[in-house]
């Protein structure tokens, strides 16, 4: 949809030969009543991939790794006891890193690629890069880490690109740039995080919670490209979705193209 509200259609066609690879760790999103999910993924895990890592199939191999979350259950349990940051790893890490070893082992072949995380995928892979990446040769192989609503936050002393939370791998100022971090957490400009908030603060007065603005990496404000699930549904299930219209119309598009319509 332009600015002058006119719609067109856009084709998206997934790359074979893409030059180099996304590994995807998703959020918290399944709904199994047990504190972490089984391995047989359920429409909320393949919608959550269909509508954050499915677009990067233009430019990218995906891989997207089945792993035993903690769920929206085991989450609402433990902030009811009062516990703010629950550990991320345990059998999800595991699942997590051994899904990493087995891709370089027979998939990567020496290849760049591109970690994408959100919210508890972010924390996995946060500790994968510390644990498994940094100081190995798999580290030359980033071309940059997405690891977007990080609980806690990407942590970087106050003025630097590197330190903190990664000992190696600094935040990507410019679109240029590889083996770098862009992190951000967001809100809307009406509603800024409270001191209280677990996301975009750091505990530490002499660290800073990073946040990399993607569509201004050198820092300012940018409009936004964004694409929505043209039935209105979110990645994580929030209730009744509300479709996109043009014309009073549904649109038969599984996603709309909105560029311009936010800003950050």
């Amino acid at each position: 949809i332009g600015r002058d509200g006119r719609a067109t259609v856009e084709r998206a066609l997934l790359d074979p030969d893409a030059p180099i690879d996304c590994f995807y760790v998703y959020p918290t999103v399944s709904m199994d009543t047990t504190t972490n999910s089984d391995l047989a993924p359920n429409e909320t895990e393949r919608n959550v991939v269909r509508l954050q890592l499915a677009r990067f199939g233009t430019k990218c191999r995906l891989f997207a790794p089945v792993y035993r979350q903690l769920t929206l259950a085991a989450m609402g349990r433990a902030h009811a006891a009062g516990i703010e940051s629950p550990d991320f790893l345990g059998v999800g890490y595991q699942d997590a890193r051994a899904a990493w070893r087995y891709y370089l082992a027979h998939d990567n072949g020496n290849r760049g690629v591109v970690l994408i995380g959100h919210s508890q995928g972010s924390a996995i892979l946060i500790e994968l890069i510390r644990r498994e990446i940094e100081g190995t040769i798999a580290q030359s192989r980033i071309v940059a880490a997405l690891l977007i609503g990080a609980p806690g936050g990407i942590l970087v002393p106050r003025g630097r690109d590197v330190g903190g939370t990664f000992a190696h791998m600094p935040l990507c100022r410019a679109a240029t740039q590889t083996g770098c971090v862009v992190a951000y957490s967001s809100f809307r400009s009406t509603a800024p995080p409270t001191a209280a908030t677990r996301f975009g603060m750091a505990a530490d007065p002499a660290l800073v919670a990073t946040c990399t603005n993607p569509a201004a990496l050198g820092g300012g404000e940018a409009a936004l490209d964004g694409y929505f699930d043209a039935k209105g549904e979110t990645a994580l299930p929030m209730g009744p979705a509300e479709p996109w219209k043009v014309g009073g119309q549904p649109i038969a598009t599984p996603m709309v193209r909105v560029a311009g319509l936010l800003k950050a």
